[in-house]
């Protein structure tokens, strides 16, 4: 699932085509929102908020999207189209004065609201390290809130801090040597809300620093346990060890850890 730094990255891909421009035609492809119509409107802008899109029109309304597992944007050209075998998954198309087309793909969410109610779709949120309205402290006070909490399954949860996704929720957690089993309240929390956002923030902005969290873009080796079940840990040598997640429960997605690295609790 695509984290709150991929997200931030789409929005800036996004702008770079559709930004300032006029929708020329546009289509949802959803029964809730089948008949609207945003032909005429200034797409303003696209804005982030963890793994949520909202883009921005002058008319005074907001669409709303999210692309868990399987979404995806697409912009083309204007000598280009959509491949005819995608078309059927498309649920967005927005096409602008320049000829431009973009395509909201697979995407589970779509929403159309007031900008000024966005809170309707993204009020549920914890602060965001990639916006400007990031309040370090509100995160600490949340996470904090729940001291008995596992702290992986804390890093989850988007109404604490919003952005984190279960590769950062794994890092993290090596990074400051808690296995993710460590209750919350035997952590550090301000030293952690500090490393995580600093290192959102690297990823979402760096040019090669996408989620790579051990400093090397060498393939295998951008991360310490994220992905690396049955190979040896690239600080200590040990062997790392993954869970499989439990179907249904968000709070415990599949989980990668160094047994040496990050000890403390280990699963039941």
């Amino acid at each position: 699932m695509p984290e709150g730094d991929s997200v931030y990255r789409l929005a800036r891909r996004l702008d770079r085509s559709l930004a300032g421009q006029r929708v020329v035609r546009s289509q949802l492809r959803v029964p809730a929102h089948a008949t609207a119509d945003l032909d005429g409107s200034t797409l303003v802008g696209h804005d982030t908020h963890g793994k949520h899109l909202l883009t921005r029109f002058d008319s005074g309304l907001t669409l709303h999207t999210h692309l868990r597992m399987d979404g995806s944007w697409t912009v083309t050209r204007p000598d280009r189209r959509l491949p005819r075998r995608l078309m059927p998954d498309v649920r967005v198309v927005l096409g602008i004065e320049t000829g431009a087309t973009a395509y909201g793909v697979l995407l589970p969410v779509v929403d159309l609201v007031p900008s000024d109610a966005e809170a309707q779709v993204i009020g549920h949120l914890g602060p965001d390290p990639l916006r400007e309205d990031w309040d370090e402290d509100e995160a600490v006070r949340r996470l904090r809130a729940e001291p008995s909490r596992p702290l992986a399954a804390a890093l989850l949860d988007q109404r604490l801090v919003a952005g984190w996704g279960n590769l950062w929720a794994n890092e993290l957690c090596f990074l400051r040597g808690h296995s993710p089993w460590t209750p919350v309240g035997d952590v550090d929390v301000p030293a952690l809300v500090r490393l995580g956002a600093r290192a959102l923030k690297h990823s979402a902005t760096a040019e090669r620093g996408y989620q790579v969290t051990t400093g090397s873009t060498r393939r295998g080796e951008q991360h310490y346990v994220a992905g690396r079940a049955g190979r040896p840990c690239l600080r200590c040598g040990t062997t790392v060890r993954v869970v499989a997640e439990v179907p249904g429960d968000p709070s415990r997605r599949r989980t990668w850890w160094c047994p040496r690295c990050q000890p403390g609790p280990t699963p039941s």
